[in-house]
Order: C-alpha cells, then sequence, then structure tokens
C-alpha cells in the first residue's frame, strides 16, 4: 500500500561503531562546477530512505517494545516528557491524550504507553515521541537487528556534493530526532555515513511546515537561504521553505504516494538524487 509519510537491548549503552567504508558503493570521481548552492538540506523518509523501512521497520520495532522500555530506569525521563505533552495537549484532546499519574509507576507508564501508541497512530511530530522512538530504536541499531537503509544513489550524490569543487555541505533537517538520524545513517545498509554530513536539524528548529524554521536553519548555518537547495517528498516542506527564498527540489521516489495535480504544481520533481545535480 502507498503511503505517506526479535527483543533488543534497551539500556543506557552506545553502540558499536559501525564500519566507517560505505560498502557496496562506486563513486564518480567527475567534479562539478558550483553556482549558488553552498548547501544541500536533506529530508529522510521518502528522500534519503524509503517510507516502508520507516512505516514497517523502525515503527513496528517501537511500538513493540514501548511498555518494556518505559517500565525500565531508562524510560523515566521519557515517561516526564510524555506527561508533560499530554498535559500541553488536554484530556480527550484530538491527539487522544490522556493524563499522565504522578504516582503509581504502573499507572504512569500504562498511561504513557496509551499516549505514545495514540500519537503513533495519529503519527504525530512531537518531541515525546520522536525522543522515546530514538532511545528504542538505539537498542536495536546496537543488537543489530536494526540497519537504517537508504536508497542506493544517497551516498553517491553525498560522495560527488562533498567533494566537488568547492565542495558543498550536507544538512539532514527530519522530524526524527538527531540522534535518531545518526542512528540511521551511522548504521546505514550502505555504511557509516555521518561522515557526509555537517549537521543535524530536528523539530526543534520547528515543524517542517513552517516558514519560520528554514529561516532558523539558514541562520545556524549562515548562509542566505537562496543558498540552501532542499531535496523533500512533502510538497507542504517544499512551499514551506521556498516561501523564505530556499530552493526546493520535490522526490518522488518509486514507492512514495502518487502526486496529484495540485501537489505538482509550482514543484520542480525528480525521482533520484542523480537528477539533482543541474539544479545545484
Amino acid at each position: 500500500m502507498l503511503r505517506r509519510k526479535g527483543q533488543a537491548t534497551l539500556g543506557p549503552q552506545e553502540p558499536e561503531p559501525a564500519n566507517t567504508e560505505v560498502s557496496d558503493v562506486k563513486y564518480t570521481s567527475r567534479s562539478i562546477e558550483m553556482s549558488q548552492t553552498k548547501a544541500v538540506l536533506i529530508d529522510i523518509e521518502g528522500t534519503t530512505t524509503p517510507i516502508t523501512f520507516v512505516h514497517d521497520i523502525l515503527f513496528p520495532f517501537a511500538r513493540r517494545l514501548v511498555s518494556s522500555f518505559l517500565a525500565t530506569p531508562s524510560g523515566a525521563p521519557h515517561i516526564a516528557l510524555i506527561r508533560e505533552q499530554a498535559s500541553q495537549d488536554g484530556e480527550n484532546s484530538e491527539f487522544g491524550s490522556v493524563a499522565v499519574p504522578e504516582g503509581e509507576v504502573d499507572d504512569a507508564v500504562q498511561a504513557a504507553v496509551r499516549n505514545v501508541e495514540a500519537w503513533m497512530d495519529r503519527d504525530r511530530k512531537v518531541g515525546a515521541l520522536k525522543g522515546m522512538q530514538g532511545d528504542i530504536w538505539k537498542g536495536g541499531y546496537a543488537s543489530g537487528e536494526l540497519k537504517g537503509v537508504v536508497y542506493p544513489d544517497v551516498p553517491v550524490a553525498f560522495q560527488r556534493w562533498t567533494t566537488s569543487n568547492p565542495p558543498l555541505k550536507v544538512y539532514v533537517y527530519s522530524s526524527g530526532s538527531i540522534a535518531a538520524q545518526k542512528l540511521l545513517f551511522g548504521y546505514s545498509d550502505k555504511g557509516d555515513l555521518l561522515p557526509f554530513f555537517s549537521g543535524h536539524f530536528d523539530t526543534t528548529s520547528g515543524l517542517k511546515t513552517e516558514s519560520s524554521s528554514y529561516t532558523t536553519i539558514a541562520a545556524a548555518i549562515n548562509l542566505e537561504p537562496s543558498k540552501i537547495l532542499f531535496l523533500t517528498d512533502n510538497f507542504r516542506e517544499s512551499r514551506a521553505a521556498r516561501q523564505v527564498g530556499v530552493r526546493t527540489l520535490l522526490l518522488d521516489r518509486p514507492g512514495n504516494a502518487p502526486l496529484s495535480e495540485e501537489e505538482r504544481h509550482g514543484e520542480t520533481i525528480v525521482q533520484s538524487f542523480g537528477e539533482v545535480d543541474r539544479y545545484l
């Protein structure tokens, strides 16, 4: 169906470093003559990574372990954040949030799980959910049960852009937490891709559908918005970025939901990172 966007070790341990060599990838030595672009800002889901990996692998993995994870000492800080978010939402809100009690631990865990499941059903982009998911996935990557999936053209493009003349900087902007981003790319099926990145951004910089978020990111990397090229599969994100002068390309990957005529309107659409160079 087309959509939009084993037991793991759950302690606070750091995962073992992944292989730092990118495997099974052949790079070109061609140098790109860059014009106005100084940085490429990339989305993850549906852009660098198949939507199916996120929805069919990562999300079910977190859902399966959420109850046992929140019952551990590592889960206590997350329960506090879930309690705070649920309080902001209000009882019986449109998000399905319920109050998380302060007293009995079992009751708090049960209420926190109800919130997490409701928010996952609605694919909410809130820090309390994304941070908890990231910590659960950390155990999965450490155990080897999870391995990040990226399209084959992605590391090839990263290599090309970052070794061009002059080199481009590559940044990640995702609704997933920065920690989760680093796990996916650090433990990917193409090897450790983290050395390609100059920085990471998540919803602490603002929602991806809000124009002010891109102004914040441009200021953080000390570039004029027009010097940034944003790659995303979400037309709302693309339009929000363009409103403040960031240049955009809309990814239409196989497996992504078909774009309607309204969604295509005004967009420059590409099917892979191999088509991006002409717009740099």
